[in-house]
């Protein structure tokens, strides 16, 4: 987790991955470089709290299971997102990666499937942005889904450009 009061844009994932877990750093692995590539953004800026916070639905890896690793615990969103979201009051754009982010988040306001939650983008902005996982695991997916790069990963990188490089106001 890293956050400051001052960040306008904010990633939600799931959990950190293994490597993240021992680092300590999030999103430090091949799944932080694809998302890294898709907001078009270096590890320097990514990494600069006071214009972005990253915030996991839980902070603990919660190891591996059949298809890749579990769900993230909820005692952790549970217990500390709203009192830490209470402080990023400066976020104007929320990255909801993966399908557990878009369940708290968006609620019954997010579609029955991942695909068409995402395909969706539109109808959450300004506020939301959901977005696959960026694990290789979702490479298929993303061969499926060519609009994802086509429309999605534009308006994504003009956001992350405006929050992350204009004036804060």
């Amino acid at each position: 987790m890293r956050a400051s009061a001052t960040a306008r844009l904010l990633i939600v994932g799931q959990a950190p991955g293994p490597a993240a877990h021992l680092s300590g750093i999030p999103w430090n692995d091949s799944s932080g470089e694809r998302l890294r590539h898709w907001m078009g953004l270096d590890r320097e800026q990514f990494y600069d709290e006071s214009r972005i916070a990253i915030v996991p639905m839980g902070y603990c890896y919660p190891g591996r299971g059949k298809s890749g690793d579990l769900p993230p615990k909820s005692a952790c969103a549970e217990l500390w997102l709203e009192r830490l979201l209470a402080h990023l009051s400066a976020v104007r754009l929320t990255l909801l990666i993966g399908q557990y982010a878009q369940a708290h988040y968006l609620g019954p306001h997010r579609k029955t499937t991942l695909t068409a939650t995402v395909r969706a983008w539109r109808d959450y902005m300004p506020a939301y942005l959901p977005l696959p996982h960026p694990s290789g695991r979702n490479n298929g997916w993303l061969g499926r889904n060519a609009w994802f790069e086509a429309e999605v990963l534009p308006a994504l990188r003009r956001a992350c450009r405006r929050l992350t490089t204009s004036s804060r106001k």
